[in-house]
């Protein structure tokens, strides 16, 4: 056991996050239904994180009731991302929650071949998800494509901002069921609230991609935009 029922990270750069109001509705909002009030202590531990550098807290509900926050230096934000598909069902117990799940993932995560950066959850039909530790997006020529929001997939704040961006630039939204042997000849993107934004370049034990004409670089810079002071 992880010891978690609910946990929620976010980047803060010289005292700046992305989308923190979505962060707060996702983390109270999941606390509520494991029937505790977080929304003041979130208001009160928000009010302590650092005005400087860089930092990756994560808020806590325990399995004990108790809330925490960890402070934690954030990592460096990664480059060229190698995934593979998980072979068998989605092993979450609870995947709509960040949280319960986060020990089996890094286990799943550390098991994975060809010393992947982030492994590939599938459906039942084998239809793609979500990573281990992002939601996933592509590119449909000029559609930005998302997994079916009925899917059972884990609330992204990184693809609700992208979603954002999207429709104040004009450009379409779908929501379609691929296979990982459908996206392998697209552009496909991991987003996470630490990296933003991660093309992958690399699927299994194939050669990197070194993607020369990715659209992440300037989708990043209109992401990284976005952030807010606390």
């Amino acid at each position: 056991m992880s010891g978690l029922q609910v946990a929620d990270s976010f980047l803060v750069a010289n005292g700046k996050v992305r989308g923190i109001e979505l962060h707060r509705e996702r983390f109270v909002g999941s606390c509520a239904a494991a029937g505790v009030e977080a929304s003041a202590f979130w208001n009160e531990q928000i009010g302590r994180l650092p005005g400087f550098g860089r930092w990756f807290p994560r808020f806590e509900l325990r399995t004990s009731g108790e809330l925490a926050v960890q402070l934690r230096p954030a990592p460096p934000i990664g480059g060229r991302v190698r995934v593979v598909v998980h072979e068998g069902p989605d092993p979450r117990t609870a995947p709509r929650v960040k949280g319960p799940d986060l020990e089996l993932l890094g286990k799943l995560k550390e098991a994975a071949s060809h010393r992947a950066d982030e492994i590939i959850l599938l459906d039942q039909d084998g239809t793609v998800l979500e990573a281990a530790y992002s939601a996933i997006a592509w590119w449909d020529d000029d559609v930005l494509c998302f997994p079916p929001s009925d899917r059972p997939l884990l609330p992204s704040v990184t693809a609700a901002l992208l979603r954002r961006i999207a429709a104040g630039q004009g450009v379409e939204v779908a929501e379609r069921a691929c296979t990982p042997a459908d996206l392998q000849s697209r552009e496909v993107w991991l987003l996470n609230a630490l990296h933003g934004i991660r093309p992958i370049h690399a699927w299994n034990d194939s050669p990197i991609d070194p993607l020369p004409n990715s659209q992440s670089a300037s989708w990043q810079s209109h992401l990284t935009a976005l952030a807010q002071p606390l």
